[in-house]
């Protein structure tokens, strides 16, 4: 029983910092100008700070005469709060709900061929794909993990052990 409560303390844990990277990341996109104002000013050398003003001018420019189009971004920013939410059932119910988690997983896989895709399509440099599939590369992380200790939670379960595989035949339902 020490164990088992101390394995969900463990999943707890990494499921806040899951959570809190997620909502961090989200709401970072409603202050998009701003913060693009913001890093500009660093004074970054080389490519990487001439991209950081190329970007910041365009966000200027779409700011000053079409404002609306952030609102796209407002979107973003709420997606990233909402799927936060969802990690709620597995605060509930871990095992019941580890779905969740390999949901996630598979989004954190989508990120590697929307940035390929999008992102040569959108004209950004191609430097800035792996920036893009990190997320998803290092979002994945603490997921496996909390998977993997969600199974091993599974696994302690006493029903887990009691219940036998279903079998198909007579009786069992289709």
């Amino acid at each position: 029983m020490e164990e088992r409560r101390a394995l969900e303390q463990r999943i707890r844990v990494w499921l806040i910092v899951f959570v809190v990277c997620l909502v961090l990341s989200g709401v970072t996109a409603f202050p998009l100008v701003h913060e693009v104002r913001w890093v500009d000013g660093w004074g970054l050398p080389g490519f990487v700070g001439d991209w950081i003003s190329r970007v910041r001018e365009g966000a200027d420019a779409t700011d000053a005469k079409y404002p609306f189009l952030f609102y796209g971004t407002d979107w973003l920013a709420f997606a990233h709060l909402v799927i936060a939410v969802a990690f709620y059932g597995v605060w509930r119910d871990a095992v019941r709900n580890i779905w969740i988690v390999e949901w996630a997983m598979i989004a954190c896989v989508g990120i590697i061929p929307l940035a390929a895709i999008c992102i040569p399509i959108r004209g950004l440099p191609l430097w800035w794909m792996p920036v893009d599939m990190a997320f998803g590369v290092f979002g994945i992380v603490p997921l496996l993990i909390l998977r993997r200790m969600i199974k091993r939670l599974e696994a302690m379960s006493p029903a887990a052990a009691a219940s036998p595989e279903p079998v198909s035949g007579a009786g069992a339902p289709a």
